[in-house]
């Protein structure tokens, strides 16, 4: 069994509204085992609908379409999903009831167009909307089923939590379960995340993908099983083997970021950390103190315009090679402050410099990009916390 989701409104394709309802729809199917294979946005035209639904009847079990189904001209959804499963639209005069109730609960009055959002495909399943105006139905064909779902994100989410997933459960008795574990790493490239999990990206279940994002990268894990133990066991063989290759790297689970890693292990530690930011503003002092590191791990911040203004502090800056004028500037923070730590990051025009200083080594990173990039501030500052973290999560508790 697999999905597809249409997510129906030139809204969408002309980006003045985020697409927020195929996510929820997909995150859901992953809850009930169903396989999503293709997303589709197609706009309020009813041959360009037709031809989307037709495409996905052809390769997916499931179909759902969301959006569409008001009452105004460009709602198109209905006579889309008749063409394409060659249907006529039929009047339900119970739907018609239900919408004028509706209305009349309201205490407003009804147009003459909402009588066309009574119209169904021949033979569809009427799908009652409690908390809305547009009804909606499930289609049965012989290529597959078509489920249309209004736009309206709280009609969406209401119909498909109390009727769609009932439905998809005892019509295609699903029992399966898909889920997924997210590992963070950081301070290693994508590539060479790659190249040590490699054989088991080519696994089928569960699965093994990356997801690079600025600076670090995802592992995902994913895994269909009967039940959410033998998934979760699934899961975990897996994850132990990435680990075993990659743990140092790991920082934390789904959602956890790199600065909450970092204070963490220098909490545990009883640490003090000093940032030293030249040409980067305060990008990074501000990710440590806007997940409350600045009250007791931050002991100071020393900010530099421009790289000259920071050369201007250090003792022979025009003489030391170009990976060493990060640490100088990190030992310099590191001393005025009295810390343990010590992260620099230099953003010149021809390369971003990354130094850190702990008590045990110091390490640099050279990134040959600027900021005319549009993304080095992100990206350094993310290498140089994880720099730190990586020695940090090595040494014993004291």
């Amino acid at each position: 069994m697999n999905a597809e989701i249409i997510s129906i409104g030139t809204e969408l394709l002309l980006g003045e509204i985020v697409d927020t309802n195929s996510a929820h729809i997909a995150r859901t199917l992953r809850d009930i085992g169903l396989d999503l294979y293709f997303t589709t946005t197609v706009g309020d035209n009813q041959a360009r609908i037709t031809q989307a639904i037709d495409i996905a009847l052809n390769r997916a079990d499931v179909v759902i379409t969301t959006g569409g189904l008001g009452p105004t001209v460009d709602d198109v959804t209905r006579q889309a999903v008749a063409a394409a499963t060659n249907r006529p639209l039929v009047f339900q005069q119970a739907l018609f009831d239900q919408i004028a109730a509706r209305f009349a609960r309201m205490g407003s009055p009804m147009s003459e167009n909402n009588r066309q959002q009574a119209f169904i495909p021949e033979g569809a399943l009427p799908i009652e909307n409690p908390v809305g105006t547009a009804p909606c139905f499930a289609l049965e064909t012989e290529r597959g089923v078509v489920i249309s779902l209004p736009g309206v994100p709280r009609e969406m989410k209401y119909l498909l939590e109390h009727a769609v997933i009932p439905y998809l459960r005892e019509r295609f008795h699903l029992t399966s379960i898909i889920k997924a574990r997210v590992l963070r790493t950081a301070g290693i490239g994508e590539s060479a995340v790659d190249a040590a999990i490699l054989d088991l990206m080519t696994l089928a279940n569960p699965t093994v993908g990356l997801a690079a994002h600025t600076g670090q990268t995802d592992i995902r894990i994913t895994a269909k099983a009967d039940s959410e133990a033998a998934a979760d066991a699934m899961i975990a063989t897996i994850e132990e083997q990435i680990r075993a290759r990659l743990g140092e790297y790991i920082y934390g689970l789904e959602k956890e970021t790199i600065e909450v890693a970092l204070i963490h292990e220098l909490s545990r530690l009883g640490m003090k950390l000093a940032i030293s930011e030249t040409g980067l503003g305060n990008r990074l002092s501000s990710r440590i103190q806007a997940v409350g590191g600045a009250e007791y791990i931050l002991s100071g911040v020393q900010q530099f315009e421009t790289p000259e203004a920071l050369y201007a502090t250090l003792a022979n800056a025009q003489e030391l090679p170009l990976e060493q004028l990060s640490i100088a500037a990190a030992r310099r923070a590191r001393e005025s402050f009295h810390a343990d730590v010590a992260i620099a990051v230099i953003m010149r025009t021809d390369a971003t410099l990354i130094g850190v200083i702990t008590p045990g080594e110091t390490r640099t990173r050279i990134f040959r990009f600027s900021e005319q990039d549009g993304h080095p501030f992100t990206w350094a500052s993310t290498w140089g916390m994880a720099l730190a973290w990586h020695w940090l999560h090595q040494q014993p508790t004291p």
